[in-house]
Parts: C-alpha cells; sequence; structure tokens
C-alpha cells in the first residue's frame, strides 16, 4: 500500500492528513512537525490566543487522539534534514531515515529578518508559532508599550489585540503606508484611522536603521521607545528542502494545479509553494492564506487517491482587527479602476477592483453580502454594471444573479 509521509504538521499538513483518510487511503500515513504540538490554527494566535479568549484546545485543528484513532503516525517536535528524492527516503536529526511512496512538503513559511544593527537581539519578537505568541503575550500588558516594525496584516492585528490588553503601541511601516503591498489605497487609509482613533500611532514613510536596547531607531535619529519590539516584515518559503533535493523552485517550491512539483512523487501544499492562481490571467504567486492551504491539501489528496481534482477556487484571505472583519477575494492584477460600495465612514463598505467590466478583486469590510457576491462573480468572470454595483438600494443578490 502507498506509504505518505508529511513534513510540516501544520494548517497545511494536519488537514492533508486527515483529507487523505477522508478519501479512503488505507496505507501509512506519517505526519512530522518540528513544534511539540499536534496542528493548530495559526491566525488566532494575533488575536483570541494573544487577548487570552482561547486555549490550546480551540486552536486545535482536531482533538490529538484524532491522529491514533485514524491511524495517522504523528511524530511532533522532529526535524527533517534532507531528501533523497532517487532513493524516496527523508532524514531526520536524529539520524533516522524513512522511506515513502508519496512525499507532501508542508514546511509553510519563516520570518524575513532585518539585516540592521541589532536584528539579532535576542529580546526581539516575531508571531508565526505558539512560542512567539506566548512571547509576545508576556510583554503585553497596560502601562507597557509595543513597538510593531510593519504595518502588514500580522502586525496590524497584534497592535489591535496589544490595544485591548492595555499596551500603548506604535507601528513603524517603511512604505508610505500601512498594507501598501496587499491592500488598496482606501483599504489602507481607513485602517490607518482607525487605529490612530483608538490610540495607536501609526508612523509611516519610517526607516528603521538599528535596533537598540530600550527601543528602535529610525532613520531621521528617533528612538522609538519601547518595551517589546514585534517584527513582521514578510515571510519567506520554506523551500530549502526542496531545493537541496533538486525540485524546482522559484518564489516557492513550484507546483501544479494538483500540488505536484517537479518530482511525480513529491507534492507540496500552504505557505512554501509558488502556485497558478485559477484568476483571469492565471499568474504564478505564492499565497500565504489558510484557504490556500485547505485548497492545495485537497488536491494533494485527491491526486494521491485518485479523485477527481477540486474545482479551482478564487484566493481569498480575511483578517479581524477590533470590531472589524476585512475579507478579500480575488488579485488586483490588470484592474483599471475602483468601485466603492457602502460608506466607508460607517466601517461596513467594499472596494471593488475592475478590469474593464469584470470584477478581478473584492475587499469588503463589515460587508459579508458584498465579499460573497463579489467571490462569486470574480470566479464567472462577467460583465457587471459598475453603476448598480455603486449602488447600495441594488441587492448583491440581484447584482450577481444578472452578471
Amino acid at each position: 500500500m502507498t506509504k505518505v509521509l508529511i513534513i510540516g504538521a501544520g494548517h497545511a499538513g494536519g488537514t492533508v492528513a486527515a483529507l487523505l483518510r477522508q478519501y479512503g487511503h488505507q496505507g501509512p500515513i506519517v505526519l512530522a512537525g518540528e513544534e511539540p504540538a499536534a496542528p493548530y490554527q495559526r491566525p488566532p494566535l494575533s488575536k483570541a490566543w494573544l487577548k487570552g479568549e482561547a486555549d490550546l484546545e480551540a486552536l486545535l485543528l482536531r482533538p490529538e487522539a484524532f491522529y491514533a484513532e485514524h491511524d495517522i503516525e504523528l511524530r511532533t517536535g522532529v526535524t527533517v534534514t534532507a531528501i533523497d528524492a532517487a532513493a524516496k527516503t527523508v532524514t531526520f536529526a536524529d539520524g533516522t531515515v524513512e522511506s515513502y511512496d508519496a512525499l507532501i512538503l508542508a514546511t509553510g513559511s519563516a520570518a524575513r529578518k532585518l539585516t540592521i544593527p541589532g536584528a539579532d537581539r535576542p529580546e526581539l519578537l516575531e508571531l508565526r508559532t505558539l512560542a512567539d505568541a506566548e512571547r509576545l503575550k508576556a510583554a503585553l500588558g497596560p502601562g507597557k508599550r509595543l513597538a510593531v516594525v510593519g504595518g502588514g496584516y500580522v502586525g496590524l492585528e497584534a497592535a489591535a489585540s496589544a490595544r485591548a490588553l492595555g499596551a500603548a503601541v506604535v507601528v513603524i511601516e517603511r512604505m508610505d503606508r500601512v498594507l501598501a503591498r496587499v491592500a488598496s489605497e482606501t483599504l489602507s487609509d481607513f485602517f490607518t484611522g482607525y487605529h490612530r482613533a483608538r490610540g495607536v500611532e501609526v508612523l509611516t514613510s519610517a526607516e528603521v536603521t538599528a535596533f537598540e536596547e530600550g527601543g528602535v531607531r529610525l532613520a531621521d535619529g528617533r528612538l522609538i521607545v519601547a518595551d517589546a519590539v514585534l517584527v513582521g516584515v514578510g515571510a519567506l518559503a520554506r523551500d530549502g528542502l526542496a531545493r537541496a533535493a533538486g525540485l524546482d523552485c522559484g518564489n516557492g517550491v513550484v507546483v501544479d494545479e494538483a500540488a505536484r512539483t517537479s518530482d511525480p512523487a513529491i507534492w507540496a501544499i500552504g505557505d512554501a509553494t509558488f502556485r497558478p492562481v485559477p484568476v483571469p490571467g492565471g499568474p504564478r504567486r505564492r499565497l500565504e492564506s489558510v484557504p490556500n492551504a485547505l485548497e492545495q491539501a485537497k488536491q494533494a489528496a485527491a491526486a494521491i487517491t485518485g479523485r477527481a481534482a477540486p474545482t479551482p477556487e478564487v484566493p481569498w484571505f480575511w483578517s479581524d482587527q477590533y470590531d472589524l472583519k476585512l475579507q478579500i477575494a480575488g488579485l488586483p492584477d490588470g484592474a483599471d479602476r475602483q468601485v466603492v460600495r457602502g460608506d466607508i465612514e460607517s466601517g461596513a463598505f467594499a472596494v471593488f477592483h475592475l478590469d474593464g467590466d469584470r470584477i478581478v478583486c473584492v475587499e469588503a469590510v463589515n460587508a459579508p453580502p458584498e465579499f460573497m457576491a463579489g467571490r462569486l462573480m470574480i470566479s464567472r468572470a462577467k460583465a457587471v454594471d459598475a453603476v448598480r454595483l455603486a449602488d447600495r438600494s441594488v441587492s448583491m443578490k440581484e447584482i450577481a444573479a444578472q452578471a
């Protein structure tokens, strides 16, 4: 029987192990992860976990007993050091060698490091793992001051949680606006204002030149005093094992629509992959999101078990900050105009990105109907009337039905 070995026991790895059994795989499954915990959800780390609203049981993808009950060998706290693709074996740090018939790489991503003086200071924080979140939580509270370097989603989510815990927060962003790489200017302006209204100091066009004892030094000479510093300046694909094994890699491990790599016996899923995206133009991207991990887990499990390939999904993302739920579907590539639906000041609106008369992306803030209908219309790639789209007296259901 086919033996499946999964390297990486995060959201992607834990999901694909369960799906293999659900899809009828009868052979051995080994799920190996570096962290001591069973597979768990990472998005709550910057939100519910940080604020003390969730425990480990709530974070786990499935109860730990699930794996034994479904004959999945879960190995935690172990590290794979090499893959021998020709021999179909992997070597662990303790010297153990494990064979496979099908290998799935779910190695995720690692925090990008800054190369400036003090970047190796042990007190600097990042937020990728449960252990990271515990360190950050211990540093927060009333009277504490947190400096967040990087105005991306994780940084802003952590800032919102820190404010809820009573800490003073300053967000330092090198670009001229927060979320510059991942969201429209309209969205950036809205979130900047929302954070500032809740006491967060947001500094843009601010270059960090050094980390010092007691704070962060900026290019203009200012020292941003802080009790704790969280660095969130993006993530890099953990594709070192794949590269060393001779697999094709770009900005991550190159995979096809079935999550298969350049080696027919090896699949890759989740944050570490450089994958085709099923939207107009079909760009190849590295998508860092739970929906991406789940979709690719389905693709790999279906391919290994001989099931029909799942229907391609429009990529989507979300972020929770304060009482705001941001949901994004699609990619704005090729968009030549934007349509705003709703009242930005009220905190319930959507920004639609159009390429001609087709929606290619929607950014929805506290606007689930706009998100759901927008995602559907992106997948259909049908023409839409921009005037009706902006008119809230016309329901999104009606607009989607006519698109």
